[in-house]
C-alpha cells in the first residue's frame, strides 16, 4: 500500500514483498514500512516460507490501525508494528492506495544484486484471488472518510490474541532471517522504536555475524525505497 502518487516527498508505505526462490533455494517474504517520507530508514524484516508460493494459493494479510500494523501469512500474524511516540511521523498514517507489482529489483533483490533477472523467461505473472478489503475508504478529493457498517467492521480483529502470539513468537523464532533492528552494519544505534529482543539478537548473530555484529565488515548491502521485486527475486504486494 502507497500514497506516493499523493503525497510525492513525504509518502507513506506498507510492503508485503516476495523475494522469490535464487535457483534451488527456499523462497523468502519481506515486509517494510514507511511514512511520511522515512525512506532513509529501512524497517525490512525477510522469512523463510514453510510452502512454495507459487504452487498454491495462499492468505497474505494486513491489519492496519491508528496505532499497529500487522502482517499475518495464512491467518499466523508474522510481525507487528507499534505505534510509538519515539517514532513520530514515521508510522503510515495518511490514506493508501493497494497496488500488486512484478518489477526488476536486480540492483537489491538476490543478495544485495548478485542474482539479476534474465529475460529469457519472460513474461513473468502473479496470480490473485478472493481479495477482501474491510474498513474506511477516503474520498481522495474531499479526503472524508466512508466507513462500513458495524457488521462489517466486527470481521477485522483488533489485534493479536494470546494464541496467536505465541504462534508469532514461534514463527519469528523459526522463520526470520533479517531485522532491521539487528543491523549493526546499517545502524549503529538501532532506531528509537526498536525493542531488543536478546533471544532474536544472539539467533541472528549466529545466522550472520557480519550484519549483527562480531563479524568482520565488508562492502555494505544495498537497500531499497519502495516495495518492488525482480525475476529471480519477485516482489508483489498482495492482500
Amino acid at each position: 500500500m502507497s500514497n506516493g502518487e499523493m503525497f510525492q516527498n513525504n509518502h507513506d508505505e506498507i510492503d508485503f514483498e516476495f523475494l522469490g526462490n535464487i535457483r534451488g533455494k527456499d523462497w523468502r517474504i519481506q515486509t517494510n514500512v514507511y511514512g511520511n517520507g522515512s525512506t532513509s530508514i529501512g524497517r525490512e524484516e525477510r522469512y523463510g516460507l514453510w510452502f512454495d508460493p507459487a504452487e498454491d494459493f495462499h492468505q497474505y494479510s494486513i491489519l492496519w490501525t491508528d496505532s499497529k500494523i500487522i502482517f499475518y501469512v495464512d491467518n499466523v500474524p508474522i510481525r507487528e508494528v507499534k505505534r510509538t511516540e519515539s517514532m513520530g511521523g514515521d508510522f503510515p498514517s495518511k490514506p493508501m492506495t493497494m497496488y500488486a507489482t512484478i518489477w526488476d529489483a536486480s540492483d537489491w533483490a538476490t543478495n544485495g544484486g548478485k542474482y539479476r533477472v534474465n529475460y529469457k523467461y519472460a513474461p513473468y505473472v502473479a496470480e490473485f484471488s478472493d481479495l477482501i478489503l474491510h474498513g474506511c475508504a477516503v474520498d481522495p478529493i474531499e479526503h472524508v472518510a466512508k466507513c462500513e457498517s458495524a457488521q462489517g467492521s466486527e470481521k477485522v480483529p483488533s489485534g493479536v490474541t494470546p494464541v496467536q502470539i505465541t504462534k508469532m513468537r514461534n514463527f519469528r523464532l523459526k522463520h526470520m532471517a533479517y531485522s532491521y533492528c539487528y543491523d549493526t552494519v546499517r545502524y549503529k544505534v538501532p532506531p528509537p522504536e526498536c525493542v531488543i529482543n536478546h533471544q532474536e539478537a544472539e539467533r541472528l548473530r549466529k545466522f550472520d555475524p557480519v550484519t549483527f555484529g562480531n563479524g568482520q565488515r565488508h562492502r555494505g548491502k544495498r537497500h531499497h525505497h519502495s516495495s518492488k521485486g525482480s525475476q529471480e527475486e519477485i516482489t508483489a504486494s498482495s492482500f
